[in-house]
C-alpha cells in the first residue's frame, strides 16, 4: 500500500459487519445520553468517506450525516473547525436540532442548510481533517479510511475529472492536506482504521475490513 510520506500503515486487519463495526463504536462512548453520538469519519480525498457514512446511516436508520465539505465550501480547506463546532458539533452535544447557514452560502445565495433533525442517534461527520485535536472535546468516536493513494487519486478523477483547473484545486489542496494530516495523524487518534481499497474478499454492502489505530 502505498501511502503520504509520514503516514503508517495498520496491521492486523480483520473482517467485521457494518452491525459490529456501529456496536463497537457505540462502546466506544457508553456514557452518552439524551442527544446523538457523534462519529468523525476522516480519509484522505478519495478515500470513500461519503460512500461509509451512506453506508452506516442505512446501518442505524434514526441517524444523519454532516459533510465538512459543506462547511468548508468558499470558506477555506482546513480551517473551519470553530464554525463546525459552534454551530453544529456543540447544539448537538447540547441535544439540539441544527439549520445552519454558513456565511459563504449566504454571501454567494447558495440556497438550503446544513440540517440535523433533534432525537438522531447517531450523527456521522464525514470529511478530511475531521479528527483533530481542537474537535476532540466533540467527537465520541471515529473512523479512518486507509487506502493505496494511487487508487485514491484514481478515484479523485473519475469523481472530479481531471481538468487543467481540477488539477490546479489538487495541487492546491495538497499544499494545504499534507502538512495538515502529518501535524494531526488522525490514523494514531481514531477507534478503527477501515481498509479501502480492499484486498481481503468481503461483502461490500454489509461488512468492512478493519484495525487498530496505529500509535506510530
Amino acid at each position: 500500500m502505498r501511502l503520504r510520506p509520514g503516514e503508517t500503515e495498520a496491521v492486523g486487519w480483520r473482517l467485521v459487519t457494518l452491525f459490529d463495526a456501529v456496536r463497537q463504536l457505540r462502546d466506544a462512548s457508553p456514557a452518552v445520553t439524551g442527544r446523538p453520538r457523534v462519529i468523525a469519519i476522516d480519509g484522505r480525498g478519495g478515500a470513500g468517506k461519503t460512500s461509509l457514512a451512506e453506508k452506516l446511516r442505512k446501518v442505524e436508520s434514526n441517524s444523519a450525516t454532516v459533510h465538512t465539505d459543506d462547511v468548508a465550501w468558499n470558506h477555506a480547506y482546513f480551517d473551519w473547525g470553530a464554525v463546525l463546532a459552534e454551530n453544529i458539533l456543540q447544539p448537538l452535544h447540547r441535544g439540539e436540532s441544527v439549520n445552519f447557514r454558513p456565511d459563504a452560502w449566504i454571501s454567494h445565495d447558495r440556497a438550503g442548510s446544513i440540517t440535523v433533525p433533534a432525537g438522531a442517534d447517531f450523527v456521522w461527520v464525514e470529511g478530511t481533517g475531521i479528527i483533530r485535536d481542537e474537535l476532540g472535546p466533540w467527537l465520541d468516536a471515529s473512523m479512518y479510511i486507509q487506502g493505496d493513494l494511487d487508487e485514491q487519486e484514481r478515484r479523485l478523477a473519475a469523481r472530479d475529472g481531471d481538468s487543467s483547473e481540477q488539477q490546479e484545486h489538487v495541487t492546491h489542496w495538497l499544499r494545504e492536506e499534507l502538512p495538515f494530516m502529518l501535524r494531526e495523524r488522525p490514523w494514531s487518534r481514531a477507534t478503527l482504521i477501515v481498509a479501502c481499497p480492499l484486498e481481503i474478499d468481503h461483502d461490500p454492502d454489509t461488512e468492512l475490513v478493519v484495525a487498530a489505530p496505529v500509535t506510530a
